[in-house]
């Protein structure tokens, strides 16, 4: 397949008079270049370069490039007359599909999965490659319907009271030469405003090839430093294809948006606060953001299909206007029981894409070559935590709309937050950290111990319990034994305190010490569950009892402030948060609870009183300290 590189552009918004816009240096190489490398790592290695201003800077520098194993072809356009007609003056070379990349964009795609698309569409006239941005309301895009056959095209500017799904051209094309023969010669003409509109209106078949593949054109000195930044740090080459990803999946309803009952009218969709913002951090990252959503009011007749398309474009329209976007959506139009009268038959099935079964995420593992292993599915119920745990994902639970209370599920989720914006915070920010200390303390585990005491201890709301889980999962991961003690269950119900109790007193810090001596004896003792939700104890749940050999994690607030605890532990580990960080997750937490705001307060002012100077007093015990 040959490539068409269009390169005859001039930047004048950076007043550049001596190169053309494609051969400015990024990362120490013109931007032409890393293009015919790209082509040549596919073995496309047949490439004509359509120069205009400024060419002989171009054929100078590239030669017929042979030494490199790339035949190159320039061909010099005598007057700019728009892309379509720069392509269509070498008609006579092109006698089957080819690439058309315009010379001015950045890009590591896996050009072979796009080949692959194209190879089985044969019977579309173009294959565009189309992608989400950040800016979907001032750039040109595409709609296409669930087959991927393109529909139309919205030019911008868009009119501020249309929704649209965030399909950008990304200016990358597959053609077939039969488009030849709706180019004018010697007319001004583009492809994007001239020409594919032609194609759709003759009814022949457009089709849009969507990744998130790294692909940007250069317009402005913050973009081309943008780019670069991205270059060196590999993020441009690790989002190719070629690499396996890693994504969060989200729930929708009361992750993103507000939940309405039975969700069916356009206006009632709302986004919960700051959803884009929190998007935008996954944007930044090297994760990709899927949405996957059970919609059985479909398979109830409530909702057409039509009608969710627009419910999910006004979605990725609103989370555009702030600079945002989700990279696919996914959903599920069944439901298994048939008892509706006006019921769609067809959709009243037990498929294997609902909730929580897998095949939603399957499907986008399969089209985005996802690691699921580096991956996490955020949702509000356990039916959500339920899927994440069938795929193999890390499950994030979010305190917002069910809040786990739907109780479909027996199923403790790997990690809990109290919203979206935590939980975010913690996949893109902080996650890859802890699980960078805790590989670092258990690669200092010796390996001839029978038992190994590992003392977690400090303030609550400091990523403890969060710490714990990473912990554990990592000796999961190389097979460790280990047994986990959280001792937070001791603390005493709401209305077993009284305003006088510090915090040993809540904790019942001296029944634990005479515990631990029993534990430690080789005894069983009792187990109480905490809930957390209404502060209620049920106690002697359980027994608990000390195993013969391997790694004992003992979790808990004044874990470090019993000498009988700390004479015993191998390795006593404290974790130093930012105190105004710690502070807004106490009042989240307790938010959660449905405290007041001035309720939230006391009991923070309490807490600094009675608890805070007795834990951090504890720090100077530790071993080691992770923040």
């Amino acid at each position: 397949m040959k490539v068409v590189i269009i390169a005859g552009g001039k930047w004048t918004r950076l007043w550049l008079i001596d190169i053309p816009k494609p051969m400015v240096q990024i990362a120490g190489k013109p931007i032409l270049q890393r293009q015919i490398e790209l082509a040549k790592r596919y073995w496309l290695d047949d490439i004509i370069i359509l120069s205009g201003h400024l060419w002989q800077v171009i054929v100078d520098y590239f030669g017929d490039w042979s030494d490199f194993w790339v035949k190159i072809q320039h061909i010099i356009e005598k007057s700019p007359l728009g892309t379509a007609w720069a392509v269509k003056q070498i008609e006579h070379l092109l006698t089957e599909r080819f690439f058309v990349f315009y010379g001015d964009t950045i890009m590591d795609i896996n050009l072979q999965k796009m080949i692959d698309f194209d190879t089985q569409h044969i019977q579309s006239l173009w294959t565009l490659f189309v992608h989400p941005n950040t800016h979907p309301y001032d750039s040109d895009l595409a709609e296409s319907d669930t087959q991927w056959v393109i529909k139309a095209f919205h030019p911008k500017p868009h009119p501020e009271w249309k929704y649209y799904h965030n399909l950008v051209n990304a200016a990358l094309y597959i053609l077939d030469p039969k488009i030849f023969s709706y180019i004018q010669p010697d007319v001004s003409s583009d492809f994007w405003k001239h020409i594919f509109p032609k194609i759709i209106n003759d009814w022949n078949i457009l089709r849009a090839y969507k990744t998130h593949e790294y692909i940007k054109d250069m317009w402005t000195l913050e973009r081309l430093q943008q780019v670069e930044n991205d270059i060196i740090s590999w993020k441009v080459a690790r989002l190719n294809m070629a690499h396996t990803q890693k994504a969060i999946f989200i729930d929708r309803d009361w992750v993103l948006n507000k939940e309405v009952d039975n969700l069916s009218h356009i206006d009632d969709l709302e986004l919960l606060p700051h959803v884009a913002e929190w998007l935008k951090i996954i944007n930044a990252s090297e994760y990709l953001s899927l949405v996957v959503t059970n919609q059985p009011m479909i398979a109830k007749w409530f909702l057409k299909v039509s009608d969710l398309d627009m419910i999910h474009k006004k979605l990725e329209t609103l989370v555009g206007l702030e600079w945002a976007y989700i990279h696919d959506i996914y959903y599920c139009p069944h439901h298994p029981d048939a008892w509706f009268p006006w019921e769609i038959p067809e959709f009243k099935i037990s498929c294997d894409c609902r909730k929580p079964k897998t095949g939603m995420i399957d499907a986008s593992v399969e089209k985005y070559t996802i690691d699921v292993g580096r991956s996490f599915i955020i949702g509000d119920s356990t039916t959500d935590i339920q899927t994440g745990a069938n795929a193999w994902l890390k499950t994030v639970l979010v305190r917002t709309g069910y809040a786990w209370d739907d109780g479909k599920y027996s199923i403790i989720p790997d990690f809990t937050f109290n919203d979206f914006r935590e939980a975010t915070n913690f996949i893109v920010n902080e996650y890859d950290t802890l699980v960078s200390q805790a590989e670092d303390i258990i690669s200092n585990i010796p390996k001839d111990h029978d038992r190994y005491i590992i003392l977690l201890g400090w303030l609550s709301r400091s990523w403890k319990t969060t710490f714990t889980k990473i912990l554990t999962s990592l000796l999961d991961k190389h097979s460790t034994s280990y047994q986990e003690i959280h001792l937070d269950n001791r603390l005493l119900s709401k209305e077993q305190r009284d305003l006088t109790m510090d915090v040993r007193a809540r904790y019942q810090y001296d029944k634990i010490v005479d515990d631990m001596q029993e534990l430690f004896a080789w005894k069983p003792i009792s187990v109480n569950v905490y809930n957390v939700r209404d502060r209620t104890v049920i106690e002697n749940h359980s027994t608990l009892q000390l195993h013969s050999h391997g790694i004992v994690i003992l979790d808990w607030v004044l874990a470090l402030d019993i000498e009988p605890l700390r004479d015993r532990a191998d390795l006593k580990i404290y974790c130093d948060i930012d105190e105004n960080i710690r502070k807004q997750r106490f009042h989240d937490f307790y938010a959660y609870k449905w405290l007041s705001e001035y309720d939230i307060q006391e009991l923070y002012d309490k807490r600094q009183e009675d608890e805070f100077s007795v834990v951090k007093n504890s720090q100077k015990y530790a071993d080691i300290v992770i923040c």
